[in-house]
């Protein structure tokens, strides 16, 4: 039997460490789905095609990978994708109990799909989606933290940054 994971998230817009989750999580799952929630509560910088497309170009070369766009509730995604586990990533204490509530609501949900929390690695723990586009909109240097082709896109938003447009 094929062990497919899901990795949710908005990925606005993906980051290093996401990318850095997605690979591991093949060393554990013969395939892995990148769901891309369209969350309601969300604002996102960029809509769900730009992200999916943004995916797509840093995954490039990755084989066993999925990207697709979401809006349901996660746990019927995955059980109509026929997926075993939910793969969420885990920078630090703070993001711990917002992820221990998901993981046992999900369960609660559907008893059949496990949870899986990666740590990042250190080079990528602090990273968030929130603080690369703050960081972009100041025009801060986004080398090392996201794909080239994602600090692409900020900069056609954000351009030069507010701090260092004359």
């Amino acid at each position: 039997m094929k062990r497919l994971a899901i990795c949710p998230g908005t990925f606005d817009p993906i980051t290093n460490g996401h990318i850095d989750i997605v690979k591991r999580s093949l060393r554990i799952f013969d395939e892995v789905i990148v769901a891309v929630a369209t969350n309601p509560k969300k604002r996102p910088l960029f809509d769900i095609n730009r992200r999916i497309e943004l995916i797509k170009k840093s995954l490039q070369g990755l084989d066993r990978i999925k990207i697709e766009a979401f809006d349901c509730l996660l746990v019927d995604y995955v059980r109509k994708r026929g997926g075993v586990a939910i793969v969420r990533g885990l920078r630090a204490v703070s993001d711990f109990e917002y992820e221990l509530q998901m993981a046992l609501m999900n369960r609660r949900l559907d008893s059949e799909i496990e949870t899986v929390f990666m740590m990042p690695s250190e080079e990528y723990s602090f990273l968030s989606s929130t603080m690369i586009k703050e960081i972009a909109s100041y025009g801060g240097s986004l080398e090392g933290l996201v794909p080239e082709v994602v600090a692409e896109a900020l900069r056609e938003i954000f351009g030069a940054g507010r701090c260092n447009e004359e």
